[in-house]
């Protein structure tokens, strides 16, 4: 009776695990190996990574009762610009982010325009903010909504 209790119950286990839909999402293509441009962007992320968790949480504490939170690996630098002429310290750089709640659940895509200047007080300003995606939460984490995000 317990063998027979014991197979029911992992073949319950086995079908729950293979027909239970997952929300995860790949949305990171991690590189392969190290480069020098993966070093000073990963070192722009350190220097900026207070700006756009601030970015981020101001933006979806309409929407969520927790503030996502963004990993430097779902940061993607979309585009540095020089300002002005050439060794001038005045840049605009390009962000797009992906922040999550819980473990690894994306809420949304963002892009973030940030304007980086010795010049500016404290060094870094938020010149936009555009939220680009709206990625729906598992039934299970529903209680974390206060209200749907629109584009």
């Amino acid at each position: 009776m317990k063998k027979k209790f014991l197979m029911v119950f992992i073949v319950i286990v086995v079908v729950m695990t293979f027909f239970t839909p997952s929300y995860a999402k790949n949305t990171v293509e991690f590189p392969e190996e190290d480069s020098t441009e993966l070093q000073y962007q990963d070192m722009i992320m350190l220097f900026l990574g207070s700006h756009i968790d601030q970015a981020i949480s101001d933006h979806y504490s309409f929407y969520l009762k927790k503030d996502p939170i963004v990993y430097p690996y779902q940061i993607e630098v979309k585009k540095v610009k020089r300002i002005n002429e050439f060794r001038e310290f005045h840049f605009v750089i390009i962000l797009e982010v992906t922040p999550v709640v819980g473990p690894h659940i994306t809420v949304g895509k963002d892009k973030l325009i940030f304007e980086v200047s010795p010049t500016i007080p404290g060094k870094v300003k938020l010149l936009k903010f555009e939220h680009l995606e709206t990625h729906e939460l598992p039934p299970v984490w529903m209680h974390l909504l206060k209200k749907k995000p629109s584009l």
